[in-house]
């Protein structure tokens, strides 16, 4: 049996600042003398947490949710488990103070805007099972100056790297069959 980390209340925004600090997600709990295998990061679960400075998600971890993480403004480090095969859409969106990201090689696909706005981004590691990068996943990271796209991927999406202005080098491999419209606008 398995469950998911979530925030307190009936909604993301019930509680001001929640979580803080340096936060290990465990990959397992007991709740009633039953040992639950923690195995997802629900949807908006650390939402506008600008406190939280670091986080460690578990290799039980399979999925993370859209919003996740989103306005985490004092994210510096996030370290991703190697069994996470999707990032939801907007997950990473704000996290302004995040500058190194590792995506592992169990991850298929970036979705939507996932790092929209981590201007300290600097550098990137896609793992070599994505396949696809969403609209907008890496819009306005100002910090990137260079990104290798790994041969798995056939399709990066509207806006990609759009608004990056600080980069200067981006290796395309031959298996991207796709690049939509505005994937480097305003990278100068």
């Amino acid at each position: 049996t398995s469950v998911s980390v979530t925030y307190k209340g009936s909604s993301s925004v019930d509680y001001d600042n929640e979580y803080s600090g340096a936060v290990t997600i465990p990959a397992s709990v007991t709740f009633s003398g039953k040992t639950y295998s923690v195995t997802s990061i629900g949807n908006a679960a650390f939402y506008d947490c600008s406190g939280l400075t670091s986080v460690v998600i578990p290799n039980s971890v399979t999925s993370i949710g859209s919003s996740a993480f989103s306005g985490c403004s004092g994210l510096e480090s996030v370290s991703i488990g190697n069994s996470v095969t999707s990032i939801g859409s907007y997950a990473f969106n704000g996290c302004y103070r995040l500058t190194s990201v590792s995506i592992g090689n169990s991850v298929t696909e970036i979705g939507n805007g996932v790092f929209y706005d981590c201007s300290g981004l600097k550098s990137v590691s896609i793992g070599n099972s994505v396949t696809s990068i969403g609209e907008d996943a890496f819009y306005g990271c100002s910090g990137l100056t260079s990104v290798v796209i790994p041969n798995s991927v056939t399709e990066i999406g509207y806006g990609v790297f759009e608004d990056c202005s600080g980069l200067k080098s981006v290796k395309i491999p031959n298996s991207v069959t796709s690049i939509g419209k505005k994937a480097f606008y305003g990278c100068i």
